[in-house]
């Protein structure tokens, strides 16, 4: 973003405004902060940028469980779920003097937490502004009257704040348990009994930063009578409950459809058939595939959905690209999926993935399927489960995670 438009220099102005703001990403950790902001903690700039923010403003090493240290990460959290400020009134937070964690000084904050949002609504940076009260919180303590307003105006001030920040602590753990009832919602949603019996696939769903980590991602696996396996990925349009519910039913319908024994194509076509008849259902994309160990084939059929990588175990590799039919619902009546049979090695490794994956904003969809090929030859010989926790670290965006991204590698027998 241009840090000039026209005459006017904005970081010059974010430097020199005179109120307290410091700036952090999602993850809490400090981008920058203005003058103002150095001079009300007294630290040097150099001392802030790019540590996290309760290393530099750490809990009372003295106690057990530091309340107002978790009341102010709470507010920040509160922030990138909700995507809404969040505000302290009259919060009591010692911090460090001259950067010693023991040696705390008392100070009395107005804290406000705006969210900065992108395109998509999703909370990218915090801008945090502190005010320092502390001269009423010192008289407060001391019982000293001669302030303008008296000692009863004070007290009343002190009051009200309380009954405030305490409605806003029922507000933030309102969000909470919000935030972990829909992550539970969408945990359970994601069952899969048939994974615990193949040790050579693994999972993984990791949740946008923002929002209440409920999606429409999701990945499947199901033992097919024929002695086969069906490994499968799909992604509902949108967020919320709503998309995870929806998720739930076309899974299921899916998980039902390839048990049959009619391979991966007819199994989307069934899907199809029930997703036309459900509104949240238009515009999924899903994939199906069935590995054949007998034979060591594949059989793939694909709605719109992002080609599975092949990689073989001397590095090189194949994106699936055909066969790719329309989303679900996108076609009325009762239409013919197709499939694809593609061989395999024992020891090559599949991947199903959805777009939160390899996508970025302004970024064209090839730069991220190249890098996802590039980055899973490198890791190709790891252990699954590392190889996964690493391939879902390395391929994580940089500013921040904007979508759901959901994942099963297999390495096939």
């Amino acid at each position: 973003m241009e840090s000039t438009i026209g005459n006017l220099d904005y970081a010059s102005l974010f430097k020199a405004a005179p109120v307290a703001l410091a700036i952090l990403d999602q993850k809490f950790q400090i981008v920058t902060a203005n003058d103002a902001y150095l001079r009300v903690t007294g630290r040097r700039r150099q001392e802030l940028v790019g540590r996290e923010y309760f290393d530099v403003f750490p809990p009372d090493p003295y106690l057990e469980d530091d309340h107002r240290a978790r009341a102010q990460r709470q507010t920040l959290e509160a922030a990138v779920i909700s995507g809404r400020p969040s505000t302290m009134m009259l919060h009591y937070y010692p911090i460090p003097r001259n950067g010693r964690s023991e040696d705390l000084e008392p100070r009395w904050w107005n804290v406000t937490n705006q969210p900065i949002l992108d395109d998509d609504g999703r909370v990218r940076l915090i801008i945090r502004r502190v005010e320092d009260v502390s001269i009423f919180g010192h008289f407060e303590q001391r019982g000293n009257s001669s302030l303008p307003m008296g000692r009863e105006s004070i007290s009343g001030l002190f009051t009200y704040a309380h009954e405030m920040q305490r409605s806003v602590d029922h507000l933030q753990q309102s969000v909470a348990s919000a935030h972990a009832t829909a992550l539970a919602f969408q945990q359970a949603m994601l069952t899969t009994p048939d994974l615990e019996s193949h040790s050579n696939v693994v999972v993984r769903y990791q949740p946008a930063a923002h929002g209440l980590n409920a999606c429409g991602d999701w990945y499947d696996v199901a033992n097919v009578p024929d002695g086969s396996l069906a490994l499968m990925v799909g992604d509902v349009v949108g967020h919320g409950l709503a998309a995870a519910s929806m998720m739930g039913m076309l899974r299921s319908v899916l998980n039902a459809a390839i048990r049959t024994g009619g391979g991966p194509a007819s199994a989307l076509e069934t899907l199809d058939l029930y997703a036309q008849h459900q509104e949240d259902a238009v515009a999924t994309t899903t994939i199906a595939c069935q590995v054949i160990p007998k034979s060591q084939i594949l059989i793939h059929s694909a709605a719109g959905h992002l080609p599975p990588l092949l990689m073989h175990s001397d590095g090189t590799s194949i994106y699936l690209h055909e066969p790719n039919d329309p989303p679900l619902a996108t076609r009325a009546g009762h239409t013919y999926s197709s499939q694809n049979i593609t061989p395999y090695t024992s020891g090559d490794l599949l991947i199903l993935y959805t777009d939160g994956l390899v996508e970025r904003r302004g970024e064209d969809i090839d730069v991220g399927l190249a890098r996802l090929a590039a980055t899973a030859r490198n890791l190709v010989g790891r252990q699954l489960d590392e190889l996964a926790d690493t391939l879902l670290s390395r391929m994580a965006n940089p500013i921040g995670q904007r979508d759901d991204v959901c994942f099963l590698l297999a390495r096939l027998k």
